[in-house]
């Protein structure tokens, strides 16, 4: 898939209006409290310099309302009940219109088209009630990549006012799924953050599972039944060259790259038993790290790179452990009611999250590294396979319905009150987020 990854060049310049009026407002939002009371913000199209751009300032502005929204931090305010019509950004807005409207922000901003045939898109966040300009950018590039320069300016806004870096302009891959329940075909697919530009990696000849994304680089480690024999591969986005991950003789699945990409760790089945290796991707060298007779699986690194959470049933049940990543020191720490899998580290480094099966239901829950502070954030019939956003505030994962009719993609953010539905083409499962993409 060649030129999967999108190319754009951000000038990045911060140019400051200055303005005089009050002391400077607290605009800030606690990213702790998730949707109880997000911050208005009012963002109205991006005026266009050329008449001829006018729909594609307002599309930009569209996104960046949606992706904000989203968070469940922000609550954008109807264009309908905006007083002031903003006309060109480098004039000082008429901060008592915006208040009267109780918006606490505002982001303007301006498309132009340049002689290259690029375009430029420039925008200011400003304090309402503050009256003062808290960020400023100008970007550039391509007019067919204008969604990606829509997710840039939402994730300055969220890091501006939440001081957390945003997570808007990323990936997600998953499998798509479609067909009768006996005769499922599943593909591995990638698309935008929000669900938008999905496009289909595989053709579906074979199945596909388990995706996931190299923190480092556009690859991804996934397993498939190519040849009918379940396998660990790497599939270049830049490229689009897959390649298998070593010629085992046995399966091998659930793959997992360390946090500088450069490793992968997997589970190999042996003899009926299933345990934990490391393959460095340079050397192609592995290196066992658990020898335990019951089934290890589901390895997933700190984000130190210093150890490694997995899943085990060597208790009795399935459960969550901790290993050094080098494979001493393995012991269980989720100890609460049912069994616990999945694992998966936050990239902040302070929760795992994990799938929890009480009965026949399974959902999705957050702990310390130590199996303290269990929470479940979900509570749906069947809630599994968590992934984290970049900044590690924000999960997604796959939901299946009681009556058997599909698999959608959701997320949640760690406080668990905003929950929202991924939109998919067609059925989806087994999401793995991207870095944020550069």
């Amino acid at each position: 898939m060649k030129n999967l990854s999108v190319a754009v060049l951000v000038l990045a310049a911060l140019f400051v209006f200055p303005v005089t009026g009050p002391a400077l407002a607290a605009l800030q939002v606690d990213v702790t409290q998730g949707n109880a009371q997000p911050l208005p913000i009012a963002i109205p199209d991006f005026v266009a310099s050329d008449p001829g751009q006018a729909a594609m300032g307002a599309q930009i502005a569209g996104v960046v309302r949606a992706d904000l929204d989203r968070s469940g931090l922000f609550k954008s305010i109807d264009p309908r009940a905006f007083v002031e019509r903003i006309t060109n950004i480098n004039v000082a807005p008429t901060f008592a219109s915006w208040r009267a409207i109780n918006a606490q922000g505002l982001a303007a901003g301006q498309v132009e088209v340049l002689s290259t045939g690029q375009i430029r898109v420039s925008f200011r966040l400003w304090d309402v009630f503050g009256e003062s300009q808290m960020d400023g950018r100008i970007l550039t590039t391509q007019p067919n990549d204008w969604r990606r320069i829509a997710h840039q300016i939402s994730d300055f806004i969220y890091e501006r006012v939440t001081g957390e870096k945003g997570y808007f302009d990323t990936r997600i891959v998953f499998i798509s799924e479609s067909g009768p329940a006996l005769k499922r075909v599943k593909r591995l697919a990638v698309m935008d953050e929000d669900g938008a530009n999905p496009i289909f990696l595989t053709r579906g000849e074979y199945m596909v599972l388990t995706p996931r994304f190299n923190p480092t680089a556009q690859m991804i480690a996934y397993m498939s039944y190519i040849d009918t024999k379940p396998r660990v591969y790497l599939f270049d986005l830049e490229t689009g060259k897959q390649e298998m991950l070593g010629n085992f003789p046995n399966m091998t699945f659930s793959p997992r790259f360390s946090p500088d990409g450069n490793k992968v760790a997997i589970t190999l089945e042996n003899g009926g038993n299933s345990d934990i290796y490391v393959m460095d991707l340079r050397s192609h060298q592995m290196t066992r790290l658990t020898s335990d007779p019951a089934i290890d699986t589901a390895p997933s690194f700190s984000p130190d790179g210093r150890q490694i959470a997995f899943e085990s049933d060597r208790g009795g049940s399935k459960q969550v452990y901790l290993m050094n990543a080098d494979g001493s020191g393995q012991h269980r720490v989720s100890f609460g009611a049912g069994e616990n899998g999945t694992p998966v580290w936050s990239p902040r480094g302070d929760l795992i999250a994990f799938t929890k099966q009480h009965g026949s239901h399974f959902t999705v829950g957050v702990m310390r590294f130590d199996g303290s502070g269990e929470r479940m954030l979900t509570n749906a019939y069947h809630d599994e396979g968590p992934t984290w956003a970049p900044n590690g505030r924000v999960l997604m994962f796959n939901r299946e319905a009681q009556n058997g009719r599909g698999s959608q993609i959701w997320s949640v953010d760690v406080t668990g009150r905003n929950e929202r539905r991924v939109m998919t083409p067609g059925d989806a499962s087994d999401p793995a987020w991207s870095p944020l993409l550069k």
